[in-house]
């Protein structure tokens, strides 16, 4: 499937009759074959946008997966970036990637301009094992394997582990219209979800179609986050002249009032 070093159909259909975190185990090796991978596109237009809010100190990249939104955090955080995910398979593969490309940057005596340490963390989102220490939380397309009644206790702890004045990043694209093959894709698939979730056991939690912007704004703000939402023009706009993805930027209060 979707490339010849991608899943098969069988093995796409024994992980997603595993539990999430089985799931991404069984995937891991073959993860970055496949469109769940968050597209360079999206990363390249996130990194833009931070380095024009940065410089930061330290980032974490919650449910980081492989790991290529790390590489877009270690171009904009000066001390060291965290990756933290649920899936031991995927965090292993996404230290093997790093070992194979620091080889790589050594044989070519170079470096890519990332000075910053990466350390990879086995954990759960929704319980996370840090302080507040970190200047920056970026998740890259996670939020759908979270229920709507989680999103208070996720946003609690992304809150938790950030630093006053710190700042949560979350791309999100405009969901298509409603006539849209998309569209009908979207929900044709969040349908099949439920469906296997209300006859099988573990659940297998990813909706594409479970949160809106306004969703996501209220639940941060609530969280004790202000938001503000950047446009990420390389998607270019709707034709109501909306973007058709932007980055929500949630900062924590400084503690003086001022976020």
């Amino acid at each position: 499937m979707f490339s010849p070093h991608g899943p098969t159909l069988r093995e796409l259909a024994v992980q997603a009759m595993s539990s999430v975190e089985h799931g991404y185990d069984l995937l891991a090796p073959k993860f970055d074959h496949t469109p769940f991978r968050t597209p360079d596109t999206v990363l390249d237009a996130v990194g833009h946008t931070l380095r024009e809010l940065g410089p930061f100190e330290r980032g974490l990249d919650l449910c980081c997966g492989t790991g290529a939104g790390m590489e877009v955090l270690r171009g904009v955080c000066r001390e060291g970036v965290t990756g933290v995910d649920f899936s031991a398979g995927m965090l292993k593969i996404g230290r093997e990637r790093e070992r194979e490309r620091e080889r790589e940057r050594e044989q070519e005596q170079a470096s890519d301009g990332g000075a910053s340490v990466l350390s990879w963390v086995r954990g759960d989102a929704r319980a996370l094992p840090f302080g507040p220490v970190f200047d920056l939380v970026a998740s890259f397309g996670a939020i759908g394997h979270f229920l709507p009644d989680e999103l208070p206790g996720l946003f609690a702890q992304v809150h938790a582990v950030l630093k006053p004045g710190g700042r949560f990043a979350l791309p999100v694209g405009a969901p298509p219209g409603p006539a849209s093959p998309w569209s009908w894709a979207l929900q044709g698939f969040d349908t099949a979800m439920r469906i296997r979730n209300a006859v099988w056991r573990p659940p297998f939690v990813m909706y594409y179609r479970a949160f809106r912007f306004g969703d996501l704004q209220r639940e941060l703000a609530r969280a004790g986050f202000t938001v503000r939402l950047y446009a990420l023009d390389d998607f270019g706009r709707r034709p109501d002249g909306s973007p058709r993805a932007r980055l929500i930027v949630a900062t924590r209060d400084d503690g003086t009032g001022t976020p």
